[in-house]
């Protein structure tokens, strides 16, 4: 065996569940595009347990197999990536909805210097969808929803965020780091592309009806709401930073001004149930930063930022002995307040007091030994979170 028999310029790879039906000719596709494109390949299938015949049909027809027990559209696109042995690898689905004797242009893209390239159907981006090859909800709701959500949060720059025609470099895939296990492991690979700053290409492609009979693997609304979640869980700043920020800053400005006294306008009197609504919609609003917090600690510990993200100089800035040092004194502040409550209630001889001479002073405590206490919680987390990250900086 030849050196680029034994490393060819790229692997098609095709995920697999009972494609009995279409496997030859997605097989036949790909060799006659790997022909055109003057390319020295390999056609990969990664069966995610097939029980039709599948195997025996890709290896008759020249595929190599590759078996994965783990079911799953990701689980079976990583480990089809893992045991790829070409420089650059394109995967589409094998159901003939993607042709894949059209993969020139690909390659094209990634020998010019593209890390990822996305194929787009949409037409915004210059695709085409035959008639009937895409359900109306995915094309006019489903995919232009989730692309526009992806590029506002992401400002990535495709046009069709899942199509599933698409090829990347080896040496991308192993900066990925790809660990989701079902559809939205095709949000995953674009979205930390962009974290990544790597290079994205597109190229316009038309989808065709799919040659099987029988219902498609995909569910609707289950994998479209896979796909969102995982996008907003990426990005906890618009799921919770802003929201709370915006939380914060509403609900403290009308606590700040109803602790100096009520407000009222016109017949409406504004008093100590709106100052404890206030109150409450600020916590509310400082949990939800706190948790955007702890969502990108996770995320950046576990490997889905990158190396560079600002939390890696978070990490060395913010120590526990500083957040503990801060959530004390707003701790004990409150807890001053709420004893300068007390003594006015013991110079009564704990008798009856006037509400309105006492409950703003005990929000005002509640509310700052709430805040001292979960800012003492959050900064032993987050030392918690970083201690793998420290150690691997040591």
């Amino acid at each position: 065996m030849n050196t680029a028999q034994a490393f060819p310029e790229a692997t098609i790879l095709m995920p697999c569940l009972n494609e009995a039906e279409t496997l030859a000719g997605c097989i036949a596709a790909a060799k006659a595009g790997l022909a055109a494109a003057k390319v020295e390949g390999e056609i990969l299938v990664a069966d995610n347990g097939s029980i039709d015949g599948s195997q025996a049909i890709a290896t008759a027809h020249g595929a190599r197999v590759v078996e994965v027990p783990a079911r799953g559209y990701g689980n079976a696109l990583r480990a089809g990536m893992q045991a790829a042995s070409g420089r650059y690898l394109i995967m589409g689905d094998a159901d003939l909805s993607y042709d894949f004797s059209q993969i020139a242009p690909f390659m094209e893209k990634l020998r010019s210097g593209s890390d990822l390239v996305m194929g787009c159907r949409m037409p915004a981006g210059g695709g085409c969808i035959e008639a009937g090859a895409m359900p109306w909800k995915h094309r006019w709701i489903g995919n232009p929803v989730l692309t526009f959500i992806g590029r506002i949060l992401f400002k990535c720059p495709c046009h069709d965020f899942h199509c599933g025609l698409r090829a990347l470099t080896r040496e991308a895939f192993l900066k990925l780091d790809l660990r989701t296990s079902g559809m939205e492991f095709a949000s995953e690979m674009v979205i930390k592309a962009s974290l990544r700053n790597l290079k994205v290409g597109e190229v316009p492609i038309t989808l065709h009806k799919d040659g099987r009979s029988r219902p498609p693997h995909l569910r609707s609304w289950r994998d479209g709401w896979r796909h969102l979640r995982f996008m907003l869980l990426f990005s906890p700043r618009w799921l919770l930073l802003y929201p709370g920020i915006l939380a914060t800053i509403i609900g403290g400005t009308f606590f700040l001004r109803l602790l100096a006294a009520p407000i009222r306008i016109g017949t409406i009197n504004f008093d100590l149930n709106t100052l404890e609504i206030a109150g409450l919609v600020f916590l509310f609003g400082y949990q939800m930063i706190l948790f955007a917090c702890f969502a990108r600690i996770f995320a950046f510990t576990r490997g889905f930022l990158p190396a560079k993200h600002i939390l890696a100089r978070a990490f060395g800035f913010f120590t526990l002995e500083k957040g503990l040092v801060c959530g004390a004194l707003v701790l004990l502040a409150g807890f001053l307040v709420i004893l300068s409550a007390l003594f006015g209630w013991a110079s009564t001889g704990f008798g009856n007091l006037d509400p309105l001479d006492t409950t703003r002073t005990v929000i005002a405590g509640r509310t700052l030994a709430s805040i001292g206490l979960q800012t003492i919680l959050f900064s032993l987390i987050f030392s918690y979170l970083g201690i793998d990250d420290k150690s691997r900086q040591a």
